[in-house]
């Protein structure tokens, strides 16, 4: 039966999507109920998924209609997409677990459509994620992306036009990827991962397989916004609704990364891209970079939301570096820091839903007093902040310690001080933002007056307060069982001949 979840992992949400849609039109009180228990069972089946891979040692395999690859399409589930299929699947159950009020009171008349977009999106990560097709990775890409720049679109003032930009920048991602993987196609004669990956090393030295390996990374760097080519994400991610960015924010781009990672490893082999293409140096420093550059950005902002995306970018400098650093360490960091920071950003990002929830706004002079009024919510936000500083017990201090220990193995110090100096402008950061909320007065008035006015406590709802708190618990869970993800899935997701 193992076999089966593969595809019904995908088939099961696409016909969730399909019945909220149709449920939208007369009942809307459903809605919720099939989508909430549709991603609650893409949990069991995606945990279910990684033991088989675990128990057995092998990758779970199922052949779409019967069809036996190259010819037909492969999912394929093994140690390195099992992990992050949890993660999504988790990642997507807790945020539509925390805003379900959220969901009904600022899309009260697009209930049906809100929860059909958010399904199917969630859909398509999962298909990018379980596929062992080129072709079929781009159809996926293509439902993903449509979905997001709706989830996106629904938001209030500049949200439709970022959701253009994004439309547009995103557009031109996926059209560099696919044109990559018709030049693979040209070369090979396949659109099979594994029987290209097979095909490839008779024609490492032809410029065709260069090219469509350069055509894919600069779609997937796109997508995935690895600075210079940020430019959509900031916007998209802060203009879009709380809710919307919850999922968006934590997932697209960790899953790019995994893509990148997929497609480097498993389809061009380390053989091609760390020798005959030998990027690996000048990706590093591109990294580099963006880490840099995107810290210093972070400084500038006035609102939560928008500091966060520059983290974010920050984030994935992290973990395009380490895996470009070549070694087993960095390579390591950078696939724990997916599950890390996936998990980082949820709970950020669902303090910033419950907040505006509460104070509608996230600009820093909004969370004055805040800690007074909202507690529970403020104690997540601060392990958030402490895990994406890196500050032990938190998971984020774990994946950065491989992903320093991958640079010094490396001998790439500039990586490593880039990460630090990352860091300490992280503790600024967010020290920032716990000072005005736990410092300064509720009010101006009260400021004025020499008086610091009375705040009540004024929580947001248990059922919003619970996936919060979780989430922020597995912050701390996954720092303390860091070693027994590595040693028993990631590392055999690594090729042996990386040292």
């Amino acid at each position: 039966m193992t076999e089966h979840y593969s595809v019904l992992l995908i088939i099961m949400p696409f016909l969730s999507g399909l019945l909220i849609s149709i449920f939208g039109w007369y009942d809307q009180k459903k809605c919720y109920a099939i989508a909430i228990l549709c991603l609650f069972l893409s949990i069991i089946i995606s945990i279910s998924l990684l033991l088989a891979v675990m128990q057995n040692g092998e990758p779970v395999q199922y052949r779409i209609g019967g069809w036996a690859p190259p010819w037909g399409i492969a999912y394929h589930v093994d140690y390195l997409n099992g992990i992050v299929l949890v993660v999504i699947s988790l990642t997507s159950f807790l945020n539509l677990a925390g805003a379900r009020k959220v969901i009904e009171k600022e899309f009260s008349d697009r209930i049906g459509a809100f929860y059909t977009l958010y399904i199917l999106f969630t859909t398509g990560l999962l298909g990018m994620v379980v596929t062992g097709d080129a072709f079929n990775l781009y159809v996926l890409l293509e439902i993903t992306s449509l979905t997001g720049y709706a989830l996106i679109g629904f938001g209030v003032n500049r949200a439709p036009l970022s959701a253009l930009n994004y439309l547009l920048m995103g557009t031109i991602g996926a059209s560099f990827y696919l044109l990559g993987v018709g030049y693979l196609y040209m070369g090979t004669g396949s659109l099979n991962m594994a029987d290209i990956a097979h095909l490839l090393p008779a024609i490492y030295h032809s410029r065709t397989v260069m090219f469509a390996f350069l055509l894919i990374l600069c779609g997937l760097f796109v997508k995935m916004a690895l600075f210079p080519l940020h430019g959509w994400l900031p916007n998209a991610y802060s203009d879009a609704p709380s809710i919307s960015s919850g999922l968006i924010a934590p997932l697209t781009t960790k899953v790019m990364v995994y893509v990148m990672i997929r497609m480097v490893l498993t389809v061009f082999t380390p053989a091609f891209s760390f020798s005959f293409a030998a990027l690996n140096s000048t990706m590093v420093w591109v990294a580099v970079i963006g880490i840099l550059s995107g810290s210093m950005l972070a400084l500038f902002q006035t609102r939560l939301k928008r500091m966060i995306t520059y983290v974010i970018v920050t984030e994935i400098g992290y973990m395009v570096g380490g895996f470009w650093l070549g070694t087993r360490d960095g390579m390591t960091g950078a696939i724990l820091h997916i599950v890390n920071d996936a998990m980082m950003t949820l709970c950020l990002f669902l303090s910033i839903t419950l907040i505006s929830y509460k104070i509608k706004g996230d600009r820093f002079s909004d969370f004055r007093g805040i800690f007074r009024k909202m507690p529970v919510t403020m104690t997540a936000f601060v392990v958030a902040a402490l895990s994406i500083i890196g500050v032990p017990p938190t998971c984020g201090f774990f994946s950065k310690w491989y992903l320093i220990s991958g640079g010094i193995a490396a001998g790439h110090y500039g990586f490593i001080a880039a990460l630090l100096f990352s860091s300490l402008v992280n503790a600024v950061l967010f020290f920032r933002v716990i000072e005005i909320g736990y410092f300064e007065p509720f009010s101006d008035h009260g400021a004025n007056s020499g008086h610091v006015p009375e705040v009540r406590m004024d929580e947001a709802p248990v059922s919003m307060l619970m996936p919060l708190m979780i989430t922020a618990a597995m912050l701390i869970v996954l720092g303390i069982f860091s070693g027994d993800i590595v040693t028993r899935a990631i590392q055999f997701a690594i090729p042996a001949s990386i040292i």
